[in-house]
């Protein structure tokens, strides 16, 4: 249990070779030390071979190792994680400013304590392919009600483990748990969640929905999380 008027956040950030956007990601945070907001940050890595975990320590992050797989490390880190409020980021995104208001209004009101909150996917990446991927994530949120992992989820820790939490699936954790949380729990936040284009980018900002997109249906017909993470990679 947290003493009164301890900083309710705690954020979990599963990595993997992440020295890259790392820094930025962390850098964003300190918005919520100053804001009084913050109690942590959890960054679970998965076995990196780059400066990944040595660039959490200095940017002030807990340092966790788990077993590589999203959903792994983050059912790791929520299961660690002190705070009464629980927010799950990716290493490659970062929040963009003001995003300590959104949450800390979301926290603030009792409603939410059921509830789930995402932000609004912006990608870093000023051409018009990049508009309409967060046109279509907006679409996919509002008709499917499904954000994903890189639009953050903000949620209290009651709820989290009243759920569950996250299941250690090698992919589709995310949709898993926005599943699970259902459409009526589901809230999207007034702030940018600010995520890298370098996958729309390599793999092209048409194949990669097509693909992300076959794995969603193929997940909804059945398919095992373990052999859709082939047609992924």
């Amino acid at each position: 249990m947290r003493a009164t008027g301890d900083p309710p956040l705690s954020v979990v950030i599963p990595a993997l070779d992440a020295a890259d956007t790392l820094p930025a990601a962390l850098a964003a945070l300190e918005e919520g030390r100053t804001s009084g907001l913050l109690r942590e940050v959890i960054v679970v890595d998965g076995g990196s071979g780059d400066a990944t975990a040595a660039l959490a320590r200095a940017g002030g992050a807990r340092v966790l190792a788990a077993p590589r797989g999203r959903g792994l490390q983050l059912a790791a880190g929520g299961a660690a994680a002190a705070g009464a409020w629980l927010f799950f980021l990716h290493a490659d995104t970062r929040l963009a400013r003001g995003w300590s208001q959104a949450v800390g209004a979301f926290i603030a009101a009792p409603a939410n304590r059921r509830r789930a909150g995402y932000l609004r996917l912006r990608l870093d990446d000023e051409s018009r392919a990049a508009r309409r991927i967060e046109a279509a994530v907006r679409w996919r949120c509002r008709a499917l009600a499904l954000p994903y992992g890189d639009q953050g989820l903000l949620l209290s820790a009651a709820l989290y483990r009243e759920l569950g939490g996250f299941r250690t699936l090698p992919l589709m954790e995310d949709v898993d748990l926005a599943r699970r949380l259902g459409r009526g729990r589901l809230a999207a936040l007034a702030a940018d969640a600010v995520t890298s284009a370098t996958r729309y980018r390599r793999d092209g900002y048409i194949a990669r929905p097509l693909r992300n997109l076959c794995c969603l249906a193929l997940y909804f017909l059945g398919v095992p999380p373990r052999l859709l993470l082939r047609l992924y990679r």
